[in-house]
């Protein structure tokens, strides 16, 4: 398949498209397979993989309400082969269930933020442009970026940028935040991003980009719980895949990627006692590694798509039932 053909609106490029589809090659091949998207967004992987397998029945699972109505748009030729559900990843079991299915063929994991709440201004996710500080995926829910940034302690916003977004200097902009909302409530992605370019001393501004990425990512994170739910929802997704089945996770940044490396890494070892001549049957591991480390997008990707860049992809599949 011609990854091209599934050019996003306004250009963009299913991530990892070619390696998405051969991975989920094998597990689909079955008579009516099921495969859950947990995180659907401008649902391109959906579409190419709908294309691939003409009996795929797919489930498009996704919180933001705009991309479930622009999916639905774009899924439109394979309507009665999708069911498209406004849902946090981590309720899959109740989603499965409520579909009529108990058990998939496949789930992939296209974690963080989509190319629509990136480059709408009024989302409030990027620091390149001036909006309010929103960040919330699901427009429904309370807590903002709004909320955090001007309500949580100057402890807890340490916290947040120290563990989410791996800030070195996460005490001194928590404080130069803490500074700044005393004078007025901040309100802008816009002021955020000056506060904390100021917090960064001048040195370590001349390297790694934009000096707000790292806290616009953990304010984002925060805003959505998002590795909360991928903790919970990556072991609910192994625990529903067939013999067989394949889960699939893209993740864009070292906390998700080390997360996923955890639970893959947990569910593929033996966890008998060590130097046993038989490998007791009750403690062989019931998924094997597809991939081998993390894989990273190749050149030709880079060069068409660059917001690929941070992108890695790891793969498992269930080799036996639980006993």
């Amino acid at each position: 398949m011609h990854v091209n053909s599934h050019a996003e609106p306004g250009g963009h490029v299913p991530v990892m498209l070619r390696r998405v589809l051969e991975l989920f090659a094998p597990a689909l091949a079955v008579p009516a397979p099921v495969l859950v998207d947990a995180n659907l967004g401008l649902g391109g992987h959906a579409e190419a993989l709908l294309a691939a397998h003409p009996a795929l029945h797919l489930i498009g699972v996704d919180r933001d309400p705009v991309a479930i109505e622009r999916s639905t748009a774009r899924l439109a030729p394979y309507a009665d082969r999708t069911t498209l559900v406004k849902a946090v990843s981590d309720e899959l079991p109740e989603v499965l269930a409520a579909a009529g299915r108990d058990r998939a063929d496949g789930v992939l994991f296209d974690l963080g933020v989509s190319s629509p709440q990136l480059d709408e201004a009024e989302r409030g996710f990027a620091y390149s442009y001036d909006a309010p500080l929103d960040m919330r995926m699901d427009t429904g829910q309370e807590l903002t970026a709004d909320a955090v940034v001007n309500t949580y302690s100057e402890g807890e916003l340490t916290r947040i940028l120290r563990d989410y977004g791996e800030e070195r200097f996460a005490s001194r902009v928590a404080r130069f935040i803490a500074r700044e909302r005393e004078a007025g409530h901040i309100t802008s992605t816009k002021r955020l991003a000056e506060i904390v370019r100021d917090a960064i001393p001048a040195a370590t501004r001349r390297t790694g980009g934009n000096p707000a990425k790292r806290t616009f990512q953990a304010l984002r994170i925060e805003v959505n719980g998002e590795l909360t739910a991928f903790e919970r929802a990556l072991p609910a997704a192994l625990d529903a895949l067939v013999v067989g089945g394949r889960v699939v996770v893209l993740a864009y940044h070292s906390l998700e990627d080390r997360l996923a490396k955890r639970i893959l890494t947990a569910r593929t070892r033996d966890t008998g006692p060590p130097g046993l001549p038989v490998p007791l049957p009750s403690h062989q591991p019931r998924f094997r590694l597809v991939t081998r480390g993390a894989e990273l997008p190749d050149e030709e990707e880079l060069a068409r798509n660059p917001r690929a860049a941070s992108a890695r992809l790891r793969a498992a599949e269930r080799i036996r039932e639980p006993k």
